[in-house]
């Protein structure tokens, strides 16, 4: 299997590109490419393009794009992730997860019980941090499309500024009545919520209601947060995405 790159920027047929910093070092140091060695690049907005290398340097390498070509891993189903934030690893694992299942766009929001705290600045280098989690991910599942991931956020401000209503929005809740796989087959959109590893508050399931989301349930065993977001999109993809 040919390597795959994520590689952010314009890419043009026939065009030279220099690879330096991590990129250049994950090359030459970690996987030890040859010069004329073929690879596969991408830029994360749907195709994906054959390379090759020129020249490898201490610190650089050099590139030539080839013809593109469509890979066809993009589900059908937009899944937007909205995600209580947990601590380091916990969060980490889940948006490498969710991106590897397919899912369109990531909303970390801060909640009630969630245990993260984080300033502006600290935040804008969390989501910097956790997209480059999303190209990794990208590049070992086949991806061609990079999720989205917003900046975190208050959850009682995005139920405020939340995006246009999907064809079905739901919330995971311990003891709810209905289960996931009972939902009518959306058209398109999904939206689901996940608390951190504190859950939800009664308030937050209230904001929940009134903004038309579903309470729905995984079954009678509470999972951790992590747990409860892989197996929830596993489901969504298996009743509704690319992997029925």
């Amino acid at each position: 299997m040919s390597t795959r790159l994520f590689v952010s920027g314009a890419l043009i047929n026939g065009a030279e590109i220099e690879l330096d910093g991590d990129r250049a070092r994950y090359l030459g140091k970690v996987l030890r490419v040859r010069v004329g060695d073929d690879l596969t690049v991408f830029n994360g907005e749907g195709a994906e393009w054959a390379a090759t290398i020129q020249s490898i340097g201490r610190n650089k390498v050099i590139i030539k794009i080839g013809d593109s070509f469509e890979a066809g891993t993009e589900s059908p189903l937009k899944i937007h992730l909205v995600q209580g934030i947990s601590r380091g690893e916990r969060m980490e694992f889940v948006v490498q997860k969710a991106t590897e299942l397919g899912v369109k766009r990531i909303t970390p929001v801060f909640t009630e019980h969630g245990i993260v705290k984080l300033q502006s600045d600290r935040a804008e280098k969390r989501r910097h941090h956790w997209q480059e989690i999303a190209a990794n991910a990208c590049e070992q599942s086949g991806r061609t499309r990079l999720p989205m991931i917003d900046t975190p956020l208050p959850l009682k401000i995005w139920f405020g500024d939340k995006p246009d209503r999907v064809d079905a929005e739901l919330i995971l809740a311990p003891g709810a009545t209905t289960p996931l796989a009972a939902i009518p087959a959306p058209d398109t959109k999904v939206c689901i919520l996940i608390g951190p590893e504190g859950g939800f508050s009664e308030a937050e399931y209230e904001d929940a209601e009134i903004s038309g989301f579903k309470s729905v349930s995984l079954g009678p065993r509470v999972l951790r947060t992590e747990s409860a977001a892989i197996a929830a999109l596993a489901v969504l993809q298996s009743l509704w995405g690319d992997l029925r």
